[in-house]
């Protein structure tokens, strides 16, 4: 056999193997690694201002950085935006996450691990605002005060969550909350997509070789006629980037069922909505829409004042029903302005102690039940458009990159292929 007819023989398997490396290697590039690898220039930093858009995004560039980082968590406050927009968002409102929780049971956890605290509460703020009346009242009066505020406790809670549900669209920026989770844990994104799309990752892979190795057999037969050095090269260009395109492409279209002939075409991700339906739900609901993230927003979001504000004005009547009927004796006693500094004390101090119980990751565990359902349920309903783009939107401007990266592998193995075989 001769050299030129090995040389056609293996063309096929050239491009095979072009495809392959590509779309494994193109799958690395989207996910690893998660942080940031390589060095800065202060001088790329400044050229990277005035370099058009579509290089800025380059992972790296826009802070000067020479290396790389996975696609997916190097975006990870576009990718929290577009969680929101493209997911969570035609899932529920804020409102309706908000009552999964089942505000009763919130406001029973809250009460049954805030009382010691709450006594405690009681002790400290009388202690420091009229330490000589406290400590000469009788046991008996003290536990009485501390009787009248663990009585109110309940009812207040249970009001206060139920305002809360009620408000919680001006209290909360679910986005703002999703972004600032995503950007705490890039690689949060990145469990999204693989443990979504895992399948058709490994899809990708595979058909690279398959596909690559079909394209080849053109190839071969076109070298052959056309015997110049530089054809070769040139088509490993469009072996690897129509092998990218047409993989990602597969993955996401058509998103409704299309019959062609005796074949019904679908994109492999759609196919699996209800299976995947579940996945999606289980790691929201575990991990971005949990109580204790709303908790911690509502305590130190953008409008954190008002949360506290609303816990406080539902505090404030507490002394005054504690005191009971010897409200005006005391207030006598204690003089007027003394008596209101103890109850904004007692308003204000509790604030956090009353959201610190929504993050026990059991009490959590049991509350995402709910949610998960929720979730799992809206999602098989959605447009089979609106489920390709949960995570299609996410990739779509980057995937420029991908094809690049396809086409650059192919130019480099039609010109190892040459070195090889000449």
């Amino acid at each position: 056999m001769s050299k030129s007819t090995i040389a056609l023989i293996t063309i096929p398997f050239f491009t095979g193997v072009i495809g392959y490396v590509t779309n494994w290697t193109g799958v690395l590039m989207l996910f690893y690694p998660v942080h940031f690898r390589g060095f800065h220039s202060s001088g790329l930093e400044q050229l990277a201002r005035v370099l058009p858009r579509r290089i800025q995004q380059i992972p790296g560039v826009m802070i000067g950085g020479i290396g790389w980082q996975g696609i997916v968590p190097s975006r990870a406050a576009k990718m929290g935006s577009l969680a929101v927009d493209s997911g969570i968002a035609k899932l529920g409102t804020p409102n309706e996450f908000w009552h999964q929780f089942e505000p009763d049971k919130m406001a029973d956890q809250i009460v049954a691990t805030s009382r010691d605290d709450m006594r405690a509460t009681v002790d400290r703020i009388m202690a420091r605002e009229h330490p000589r009346l406290w400590a000469e009242l009788p046991p008996a009066v003290k536990e009485m005060v501390h009787a009248r505020v663990q009585q109110q406790l309940p009812g207040i809670v249970h009001e206060l969550t139920e305002q809360i549900g009620t408000n919680i669209d001006q209290l909360v920026d679910v986005k703002l909350m999703v972004i600032r989770r995503f950007e705490a844990q890039p690689d949060l994104a990145n469990r999204i997509f693989l443990d979504m799309g895992q399948k058709e990752l490994t899809f990708i892979q595979n058909f690279g070789f398959f596909f690559g190795f079909a394209l080849g057999i053109p190839v071969a037969a076109i070298t052959h006629f056309l015997p110049y050095w530089w054809l070769l090269p040139i088509l490993g260009v469009t072996v690897g980037w129509v092998t990218n395109w047409l993989a990602l492409w597969m993955i996401y279209e058509p998103p409704d069922p299309r019959k062609v002939g005796p074949f019904l075409l679908q994109g492999l991700f759609v196919r699996r909505q209800a299976e995947v339906a579940e996945v999606y739900a289980r790691i929201v609901s575990d991990e971005i829409l949990t109580m204790k993230n709303f908790g911690e927003e509502l305590l130190n979001g953008p409008s954190a004042d008002r949360t506290r504000q609303m816990i406080e004005v539902a505090m404030a009547p507490a002394i005054d029903r504690a005191t009971g009927p010897a409200r005006g004796a005391v207030r006598v006693a204690l003089g007027t302005d003394q008596y209101d500094r103890i109850s904004r004390s007692f308003a204000a101090e509790p604030v956090d102690q009353m959201m610190t119980p929504l993050g026990d990751p059991e009490f959590n565990r049991d509350r995402s039940a709910s949610m998960r359902k929720l979730i799992t349920d809206r999602m098989r309903e959605m447009k089979h458009r609106d489920f390709s783009d949960l995570l299609h939107d996410a990739t779509k401007q980057d995937e420029w990159l991908l094809l690049l990266h396809g086409a650059v592998l192919g130019f480099a193995a039609g010109l190892i292929h040459l070195a090889i075989f000449g």
